[in-house]
């Protein structure tokens, strides 16, 4: 036993320790003994410049990491560096747009309300950098985390969700719109609960009344305040809803100025669809039972469900049941919220003042009637609206007129300002809910148009509904016919309740009334441009409905604001071409119609109108000038002085070619030459007033103008010569090719008429009288008068001999013309050299003994510089086949020129224009089939 003791205390033995000796080295010490040397590897200790990174060096992935830490100032610190990151690197959201959402997304609901106003600020700055169609693929997770945080039992994150519902509806409505079913739930339940017992079948009764307001004391706010907020937003994402809905055809919006427009009963819009847009998704089909002639819109039969851009069903305010249940739970509430606002008004008090209200009480008002407004347009489609309105009628009407209708019109109540310290902050906040001050008109206005819209359609007569119209009908008349400074929506809100009140009424005192403060409203000055178009897009369409409503037929102030329209498309003029536009658009509607005070006023006006110097028809634009030249053919008459005008209008080149035919077109089925008038209308022109009309237009050039021609300096200018008789005046190419193309357009009106004959005796009579005697003639002139004669001379007519002599002049004069500026001239000018060549072959060929009086020329007296002028005008007439018989015919005058030119030519050289003489001849005359009728051969021509 000791011998076992012993070794156990000697394993733990004591090492016993001695002055002066090394202390033993114990078992486990480590040998540093040794050396050793740094590895250095500078390619990890780079920074990592793979990405753009901030002002910290971090990443998007660091900054993104840092946005699940459970610090809230890190997660902080990580959304403001994400905004750094965006801003100075653009392209890092387009590459990580998915995951930059969702992270952001899921910080909505963040306990600490800064993160939650820095990850709204990241949002708005994503929402004003990427479009819509690249958000759309990722909205579902939006929405998601939006309805968590409006629903979040938190109420600061409820107030931050509305932020963030801004930043949406400023930048995608569509996509916020697209699935309305839950968001609209949200906002019920952020300003009510369900009551306790309720469920969803009653919920979905209309009178039962299953919600109610909630109040939440924990708020920032008051709950007057945070329900006027919500109702903000609701009113905004509504407006959005209704926006996005696929408008039908004949539906017109605020911007088309229209919806004073009548809808289309029993129309039917057929739609082409083929089967790949069908299994594209391009467009749907609804399917109605018994083939369409009775349409259900509760068929239980479903081709398919109705799809949206992103590929999801459609839900939410698809029918008129869904619409109906949803107003029949937020209606009630409403009216409950504007009641608590009302109750808490100490004006309600007092019965002189009940009609003044705070500006919280009218803030809450005007947003309690934009909502109920919406909810009137939520209809899904047209023909849900009238059902739409008669719920509403037979629902609400009740209610509304106790609640609204009892004070109305309503102002708003002085508050005194107490001069006290008042916390800065709950102030900022106060105002970001209550926004600015509301306009009393503003909300009267607001609550006419709801009121008018509940008002029973084809009553029987004024009475029915009378007695709380006739205060809405009072307003609206006094407020047009006050000088009340209105914005444009405000009119626009009041004219459309005018024309519900008018079709609803159908009353013909009632119309007059309400058209006569319209019209006083109208006659004020200093309009805007869309103010004005507005009243005239009004009066059009009201005035289309004539013919279909009694009432409105025979308007005594709608046949004055006809009447006016002329004058003051002549008091306007070219000022503002806009309006102009719209004035002659209503004219024209008018004078379609026949409409007499309208055509009698423009009548008066014609010559003003179209004054070719500072009439409109030359000062506004195509469009407005076409409508002009359009306006014509309903003018009952056409007098000489309004003749004379249009004819200068044709001719000045201030309007088109294509316009100045059209309007010679429209004079000319106005005349009885024509031989075409439609039904009772007659012949708005005289013959002569019309022969002269043309005469004047084919001259293309007035009186005034042809005398200043002929003065002495002109005459210098364009001396005449043997081969030049008449001293032609050039006009400008574009000058010229306009003319010619109101000379065709005369002549084949006067080729229409019943006999050429005397046609041209009319006008061979104008060209001895007023243009034989000239000394100088503009080119164009000349060459649409020569084209006028060939286009109307017959077998049996013989040209005068004076118009004869006259027009081979012309005639001679052209072709030297041509001769001499053939050399200089450009590739620009051959439609001129053509058309003036044209008519002058054209009157050769056509106008008897023309051609013997151009061959009749005394060639002894032209000069050396004149005579190959002759030379190559012979040739080249040589050288027209439509000639060939008229030069046939004249042969022995034609060789006597040759043979004259000929000895006049000789010398030691031929020129070259004398050969081509002789060479046309031979081919064309001496080797005729004639030409063995004692015509001599070129041999005998020398």
């Amino acid at each position: 036993m000791k011998s076992k003791k012993k070794r156990r205390q000697d394993d733990f033995q004591k090492v016993k320790l001695k002055v002066g000796k090394r202390k033993p080295q114990a078992d486990n010490a480590t040998n540093t003994n040794f050396r050793s040397k740094g590895i250095n590897l500078p390619e990890q200790l780079k920074t990592d410049t793979s990405g753009p990174t901030t002002h910290r060096q971090l990443g998007i992935y660091d900054l993104l990491s840092q946005l699940h830490h459970y610090n809230a100032n890190v997660k902080h610190g990580a959304l403001l560096g994400l905004k750094e990151l965006l801003s100075s690197s653009p392209s890092v959201l387009d590459q990580y747009l998915s995951r930059l959402l969702s992270e952001v997304a899921a910080v909505f609901t963040d306990k600490d309300g800064n993160v939650r106003v820095a990850a709204t600020r990241v949002l708005r700055f994503i929402a004003q950098s990427v479009p819509a169609e690249r958000v759309a693929p990722f909205f579902p997770l939006l929405r998601a985390h939006l309805s968590c945080a409006m629903t979040h039992i938190e109420s600061s994150i409820q107030e931050d969700a509305m932020k963030v519902l801004d930043v949406l509806l400023d930048h995608y409505p569509a996509q916020l719109a697209a699935r309305p079913a839950v968001l609209l739930t949200n906002f019920l339940e952020l300003i009510s609960h369900r009551q306790n017992g309720g469920g969803a079948k009653k919920a979905q009764d209309s009178k039962g009344r299953t919600w109610a307001l909630s109040i939440n004391p924990n708020r920032n706010v008051t709950s007057q305040q945070w329900r006027l907020s919500v109702l903000l937003r609701l009113g905004r994402f509504l407006q959005a809803v209704v926006e996005e809905r696929p408008v039908e055809e004949g539906d017109i919006s605020v911007q088309n100025e229209g919806v004073f427009g009548s809808k289309d009963d029993g129309r039917l819009t057929p739609h082409c669809l083929t089967w790949d847009e069908l299994r594209c998704n391009k467009g749907g089909i609804k399917v109605y039972e018994h083939s369409g002639a009775t349409p259900t819109q509760h068929s239980s039969f479903k081709l398919r469900p109705e799809v949206d851009s992103s590929g999801t069903d459609m839900e939410g305010l698809n029918s008129a049941e869904a619409v109906q249940n949803f107003a029949a739970t937020l209606v009630p509430l409403l009216l409950e919220v504007w009641v608590e606002s009302s109750a808490t008004d100490t004006t309600w008090s007092s019965c002189e003042g009940a009609h003044l209200l705070s500006p919280d009480a009218m803030s809450v008002m005007v947003q309690v009637l934009s909502v109920l407004q919406l909810l009137r347009k939520l209809a899904p489609q047209r023909e849900h609206q009238d059902s739409l309105d008669a719920w509403f009628r037979k629902e609400f009407l009740g209610d509304f007129q106790q609640q609204f209708m009892k004070n109305f019109p309503y102002g708003i109540q002085d508050v005194p300002r107490h001069k006290k310290k008042v916390n800065l902050k709950r102030n900022k906040q106060v105002a970001t809910v209550s926004g600015a001050t509301v306009d009393p008109l503003a909300l009267n206005i607001t609550l006419c148009q709801v009121m008018v819209s509940l008002s029973q359609k084809n009553a029987l007569g004024p009475e029915v509904d009378g007695d709380w119209l006739a205060p809405l009908r009072t307003f609206v008349r006094e407020t047009l016919s006050n000088d009340v400074k209105l914005s444009y929506r405000q009119l626009y809100m009041l004219l459309g309740t005018v024309w519900k009140m008018m079709l609803t009424q159908r009353s013909k005192t009632v119309t007059e009334e309400l058209l006569a403060a319209v019209y006083f409203y109208y006659q004020q000055k200093h309009l805007t441009l869309q103010t004005r178009s507005l009243l005239l897009s009004f009066y059009s369409k009201i005035y289309e409905q004539e013919h279909g409503h009694t009432h409105i037929a025979r308007s005594k102030v709608l046949s004055r604001w006809l009447g006016s329209l002329p004058v003051q498309l002549v008091q306007l003029g070219h000022r503002n071409p806009a309006l102009s536009a719209r004035l002659i658009q209503s004219i024209q509607a008018a004078a379609s119609r026949g409409n007499t005070d309208l055509l009698s006023s423009l009548q008066t006006q014609a010559c003003k109108l179209y004054d070719p110097e500072e009439g409109i028809v030359v000062l506004l634009p195509v469009e407005s000038q076409q409508r002009m030249v359009q306006l014509l053919y309903f003018l009952p008459k056409m007098p000489k002085p309004l003749l004379a005008n249009l004819s200068f209008c044709c001719t000045a080149g201030r309007i088109s070619a294509s316009l100045a035919a059209s309007l010679i077109r429209i004079v000319h089925l106005r005349s009885s030459l024509s031989g075409w008038l439609a039904g009772s209308q007659e012949a708005a022109l005289q013959d002569v007033d019309y022969i002269s009309f043309l005469f004047s237009t084919l001259t293309g050039f007035s009186s005034d103008k042809l005398a200043s021609l002929q003065e002495a300096a002109t005459v210098r200018a364009l001396s005449t010569s043997l081969l030049s008789p008449v001293g032609l005046f050039p006009t400008q190419l574009e000058q010229f090719s306009h003319h010619w193309d109101v000379v065709e357009e005369i002549c084949h009106c006067l080729e229409t008429l019943g006999s050429k004959s005397q046609c041209f005796d009319i006008l061979q009579s104008g060209i001895q009288e007023y243009l034989s005697k000239l000394r100088v003639v503009p080119d164009s002139m000349a060459a649409g008068l020569l084209r006028a004669i060939s286009s109307l001379l017959d077998v049996s007519t013989l040209p005068n001999e004076q118009v004869l002599r006259f027009l081979s002049q012309c005639c001679l004069s052209l072709l030297t013309q041509l001769v001499t500026q053939q050399q200089e001239a450009s590739a620009n000018t051959n439609h001129k050299r053509e058309a003036i060549w044209g008519a002058c072959v054209a009157a050769l060929s056509s106008v008897p003994r023309l051609l013997r009086m151009v061959l009749q020329l005394r060639i002894g007296a032209l000069n050396e510089e004149e005579r190959p002028q002759l030379g190559q005008i012979l040739s080249m007439l040589l050288q027209h086949t439509p000639l060939h018989n008229q030069l046939m015919a004249n042969t022995n005058l034609l060789v006597e020129m040759i043979q004259h030119l000929s000895r006049c030519s000789r010398g030691a050289t031929r020129e070259q224009w004398l050969t081509d003489l002789l060479y046309c001849y031979s081919v064309n005359i001496a080797h005729g089939s004639n030409a063995q009728r004692g015509n001599l051969s070129v041999r005998e021509l020398y």
